[in-house]
């Protein structure tokens, strides 16, 4: 995947949890959990959704990675190598 397709995954996953994200043009670096009003509840139904959108299953440990965009393109990358 590309960091396009690892990014529009990653931003797919967020908005099946908070539909009023689509839209929404976070930073890369901004926390999303304070852009979005994530709770830790909605960030494990995003990895979740992650999950199933690349086939990357992502340790709980591993959640704060995927707080910014950033980060979680980082980590999805290195994941599928």
């Amino acid at each position: 995947m590309t960091d396009d397709e690892i990014r529009r995954a990653f931003l797919d996953a967020v908005c099946a949890v908070a539909p009023d994200a689509r839209g929404a043009t976070p930073a890369d670096d901004e926390d999303l959990r304070d852009a979005l009003e994530l709770d830790s509840m909605d960030m494990l139904r995003v990895l979740v959704g992650v999950k199933e959108r690349t086939g990357v299953e992502v340790p709980e440990a591993d959640t704060p990675k995927f707080f910014t965009i950033a980060g979680a393109v980082a980590a999805l990358k290195a994941r599928l190598g």
